[in-house]
């Protein structure tokens, strides 16, 4: 091609000789791996550029900057430094200093406090969520419509994310192109979903989820190292968390997985404890915990093997999805079997947890072993099935669309199941002493 030819192409394209062509944005901004001096944001360009951030405590000093090396893609960038429970807004930028986003509210975060500060935090959990359909909006409304002033702290994803197999454009459909405003403004902290597992692998760690997600293997973000992505723990406050891979990792009871989380916990000074994984140990709705071969074992695996270590650690709340339902349970303790092997000590509160009905569920202050926890299956994000809902230890169930969320108010934590339309249809609250 003569120079003549190869100089009109350039200018037909908009791109100069040695310049390079201006990106577009195609996915993010999304915050991931959030601590108290740290932040990570990542997104996704059309073309390979040198991803920049610029960033300040208010909308008119944005001028800190900070950049990943070489060109990607997919750009990762890490800003070190900050001040904790701060709000910082941002802006991406490329090389020739073209800015992809506005600096706005929507385009801000606030860093967690130190751990252990006591304050509100507020806990946003989608379950079975990613499946691109009108329902998924509806559900995603709801929650904006009920919280627009305050959406949340923290974001927990409880697995099959994005249906119907988890490939990067499932995950682009089902869960970025719908979940945008909270991607730019709350960390999120998935788990894995056997729709998810479909394309990836967590022994190997690779596939879309692994590569999409930046997840604590060192303890960045607190508790105790867990040297995968797979499997981890994060503190946000007064509140620790704790995720486990219920799908693709060794259930064993003498497996890494469980060894790591006696550790974690027996480490562990926060006041309270939430855990959440993708297969509920209690269901009787799309899916039967009683049933030993439902999903290749792994509602039974999880509940005979990690309630145990679970609710000596002083577990308070256990989160799962997986089955297309709302089911949620009285504060019990000691229950690995089967619904027919519940013994009536194993049921500690009897009650609803409604302050208004009769009484929240209480608690001693502190972690104290075996002293109750309310198990939650949320896996209606989506879409929702039937069930009949006659589990024994639950309080409710419904077949009905929605999300949960959580506020911790210092010795108070309060859990709401929200509609598609906003109306909450369940609400507990656990107070501890």
């Amino acid at each position: 091609m003569n120079r003549r030819l190869l100089l009109l192409l350039f200018v037909l394209c908009g791109v100069a000789p040695g310049m390079t062509a201006a990106e577009r944005l195609l996915r993010g901004p999304y915050l991931q791996l959030p601590a108290p001096r740290s932040m990570v944001l990542r997104w996704r360009t059309d073309v390979e550029s040198r991803g920049f951030v610029w960033y300040g405590t208010s909308p008119t000093t944005v001028t800190n900057r900070a950049n990943h090396p070489g060109r990607l893609v997919d750009h990762v960038v890490q800003l070190a430094g900050l001040r904790p429970a701060t709000r910082y807004y941002y802006r991406l930028g490329s090389e020739t200093n073209r800015f992809l986003t506005d600096v706005s509210g929507d385009f801000a975060f606030v860093t967690p406090p130190v751990p252990g500060t006591v304050q509100p935090v507020r806990v946003w959990a989608i379950g079975d969520a990613g499946t691109g359909t009108t329902n998924q909006a509806n559900v995603r409304n709801g929650f904006y419509n009920l919280y627009r002033e305050r959406p949340c702290d923290v974001w927990l994803m409880l697995g099959d994310n994005a249906y119907p197999e988890g490939s990067d454009n499932s995950f682009q459909r089902t869960v970025f192109e719908v979940y945008g405003r909270v991607f730019r403004q709350c960390p999120v902290w998935p788990t894995l979903g056997n729709h998810d597992a479909y394309s990836a692998d967590s022994p190997t760690l690779s596939g879309p989820y692994y590569d999409i997600f930046t997840l604590p293997t060192l303890g960045q973000s607190g508790g105790v190292a867990s040297g995968t992505e797979a499997y981890y723990a994060f503190d946000f406050a007064h509140v620790h968390f704790v995720c486990l891979d219920s799908e693709d990792t060794d259930r064993s009871p003498d497996g890494a997985m469980a060894r790591w989380l006696r550790a974690d916990l027996a480490d562990n000074t926060r006041d309270w404890v939430v855990a959440y994984f993708h297969h509920p140990p209690y269901s009787k709705g799309t899916h039967d915990s009683d049933r030993e071969g439902d999903s290749g074992g792994r509602l039974a695996e999880m509940r005979r093997n990690f309630l145990p270590i679970l609710e000596a650690g002083g577990v308070d709340l256990v989160l799962s999805g997986h089955s297309h339902v709302y089911e949620r349970s009285h504060l019990v303790d000691g229950h690995y079997g089967t619904s027919t092997n519940l013994l009536p000590s194993m049921v500690l509160n009897r009650g609803s947890g409604r302050p208004d009905l009769d009484g929240a569920y209480e608690k001693p202050s502190g972690n104290a072993p075996h002293r109750g926890a309310v198990y939650v299956v949320a896996g209606s994000s989506g879409h929702i099935g039937s069930g009949r809902h006659d589990h024994p230890v639950h309080w409710i169930g419904l077949n009905k669309l929605g999300t949960l969320v959580l506020d911790f108010d210092g010795a108070e934590a309060n859990v709401r199941f929200v509609g598609d339309s906003g109306q909450v249809r369940d609400y507990f609250t656990i107070r501890k002493k």
